[in-house]
């Protein structure tokens, strides 16, 4: 790691000791920062075609995911589906993702 200097209100990193707990407020912050850069990257730009997929198995959530097809957001214990794409890859997607993909415009 490296270390990096930020300015931040009163306020603002006393609700995150809060909110941190035990854990310290900055871990909390690069949780934070690392859950934003992950979003970012499931942007819908990024997103794979319907047509990618060769397979799905059901599963369940255990953290904030994202369609794979429409970015919509998976919630944590939601169910999901997973993707295998042509490279061996798994992928979040949403149940209703085909749906949506697939409807008649």
């Amino acid at each position: 790691m490296q270390v990096t200097s930020i300015r931040l209100e009163q306020e603002l990193k006393e609700h995150l000791k809060e909110l941190a707990g035990h854990q310290g407020y900055q871990a909390l912050i690069r949780e934070i920062l690392w859950e934003y850069v992950q979003q970012r990257q499931h942007s819908p730009s990024v997103q794979l075609h319907s047509t990618q997929i060769r397979a799905t198995l059901a599963a369940t959530a255990q953290a904030t995911e994202y369609c794979a097809l429409t970015g919509q957001i998976i919630h944590p214990n939601e169910p999901m589906l997973l993707g295998l794409t042509p490279e061996g890859r798994l992928v979040s997607l949403s149940i209703d993702c085909f749906d949506t993909v697939l409807a008649p415009v």
